[in-house]
């Protein structure tokens, strides 16, 4: 920012005639932003949430996929911002690309929407408009994954969490996925629940534990204890002087 580096990253962004360029730029102004509140303003103030629109409608899933991941950061930092983003149309655009190719992009959007409708100030007032819209969408996603091959299903963990989410916050009610047992798979854990990672470090050596042989009672070990653990400190000296 200090270089006056922010301003040519913006202007390749926005208008560099290579695609992989403007990509690129981009990726290194999100870097940039992120959690510098200076640069959120610099791009505020030089039009680059326009930008960001204008990148939703590219035809590159990838400049898509990183203009909807620097959107979704703006809404959740910023909740003030949320009407300028309901203004410049962003609601409209990501409804489109709730039914993208791209699972990426489509998790992107349902990501986003589910920023503005969550936000206090804002209410649902920016799908309001298209509220039939956004439900028919919805619901066609519901399809799709109703449809979906096991390992495919397994796949969209995500995209599940986010089309129930996004049907609660505007509708008030639980989606089918959660009455049809497709919104938790058997053996997956609770989307509110964090994965139980300790746990399954130390299950092998529960195992160990419990399956290891009773010690040799012919060695007669010297033992005590250290806050209630068996500590086996090896044969008596008598034992190993006789050897």
């Amino acid at each position: 920012m200090e270089a006056s580096g922010f301003e040519p990253l913006l202007s390749n962004f926005i208008s560099d005639p290579d695609l992989t360029a403007r990509i690129k730029a981009l990726g290194a102004l999100s870097s940039l932003i992120r959690n510098n509140k200076p640069g959120v303003a610099a791009f505020r103030l030089a039009n680059g949430y326009a930008g960001l629109r204008d990148a939703l409608s590219s035809e590159s899933a990838r400049f898509q996929r990183k203009a909807l991941n620097l959107t979704h950061y703006l809404l959740s930092e910023s909740h003030s911002d949320c009407s300028v983003f309901a203004q410049l149309g962003f609601p409209r655009v990501m409804m489109t690309l709730v039914s993208s190719n791209d699972s990426g992009v489509r998790e992107a959007a349902l990501g986003g929407l589910l920023e503005l409708a969550r936000d206090t100030t804002l209410g649902n007032r920016s799908l309001l408009a298209d509220q039939d819209r956004l439900r028919r969408l919805l619901w066609r996603r519901i399809q799709s994954i109703r449809m979906m091959a096991p390992e495919d299903l397994d796949a969209a963990r995500e995209e599940r969490q986010l089309v129930d989410s996004l049907w609660i916050a505007c509708y008030h009610e639980p989606s089918t996925l959660q009455q049809e047992g497709l919104l938790v798979l058997p053996g997956e854990e609770s989307f509110e629940q964090p994965p139980d990672v300790a746990g399954r470090f130390f299950e092998p050596l529960r195992r160990q534990s419990v399956g290891r042989a009773p010690p040799d009672e012919r060695s007669e070990p010297v033992s005590g204890t250290v806050g209630g653990m068996m500590m086996l400190l090896g044969p008596a000296p008598g034992n190993s002087l006789s050897n």
